[in-house]
């Protein structure tokens, strides 16, 4: 199974022009968070109208998966808790979204809101141990925004700015893979990584670059291996032996990643 993760595209279209003609080449194409901006001069309502028509799209050519992120809180709960009803909206029969869980051949997908307060935390609490019981000879992959604590993928440079509750759940869990986002900073700055390995989980961030084509990660579960491409180049590893660092850069593209995948990948030559 090929997966492509991307996280904190932020509105901009061109990152989503970009999305909706890769997704097609992907089994499964993961959004871990922040497809919406805060920031944006584009009215909040008009982002996820234009997000949904993307995402409505994508999910047309390819099984989609969307967890929310800190910029995607559209709404406050019945408990007062800031959520992103849009995304509990989204009603897709090949799109995935928070709280929901699906066998994709042999990975069990988890996909975890966001959570601003103890409702929602505990929600998600009850989800995952859900999950660890119907594991049993599947790979289990968690989508969750935040990255842990602690971890090379929530360093900003300056501190870690990962979720504690986190890193506790992996401890408790031991998932194969979660792949989040939300900390930009990370496999840009020193101290920092796209990739960490806690105990056997593997964590994927794979970072916010400004331009046309976000920093994006690729996992092919059969080889076994993941591939993180950005504008610095190509880093492989391998899934089934330990996390070495420093790491370095590719020569070439992995072989698995294809022809016309490589189209649309940075040069690690250049």
């Amino acid at each position: 199974m090929l997966c492509l993760l991307v996280a904190d595209l932020h509105y901009s279209l061109p990152k989503f022009d970009w999305l909706l003609k890769q997704a097609g080449k992907y089994d499964v194409v993961v959004l871990a968070g922040d497809a919406l901006d805060l920031g944006a001069i584009a009215d909040f309502r008009a982002q996820t109208a234009v997000v949904r028509k993307y995402l409505a799209r994508i999910s047309q050519t390819t099984r989609l998966i969307v967890c929310s992120g800190n910029h995607d809180l559209d709404s406050q709960s019945e408990s007062g808790e800031k959520v992103a009803r849009w995304i509990d909206e989204l009603r897709d029969a090949n799109l995935a979204r928070d709280g929901d869980s699906l066998v994709i051949g042999d990975t069990l997908f988890t996909i975890c809101p966001w959570w601003d307060g103890p409702v929602v935390r505990e929600r998600l609490a009850a989800q995952l141990a859900r999950d660890a019981e119907r594991r049993e000879g599947l790979r289990w992959i968690w989508i969750h925004h935040a990255p842990p604590i602690d971890s090379p993928t929530s360093w900003t440079g300056a501190k870690s700015f990962g979720d504690a509750e986190v890193a506790g759940w992996i401890a408790q869990y031991r998932p194969d893979i979660v792949f989040s986002g939300h900390v930009h900073q990370s496999p840009f700055t020193n101290g920092g990584s796209w990739v960490d390995r806690i105990g056997p989980t593997w964590i994927f961030n794979a970072g916010f670059e400004f331009g046309t084509i976000p920093p994006h990660i690729l996992v092919e579960t059969a080889l076994g291996e993941a591939a993180w491409l950005s504008a610095m180049g190509v880093q492989v590893v391998q899934l089934d032996q330990p996390l070495v660092r420093p790491l370095a850069f590719a020569s070439a593209l992995p072989a698995w990643v294809g022809a016309t995948i490589a189209q649309s990948a940075p040069n690690p030559a250049a």
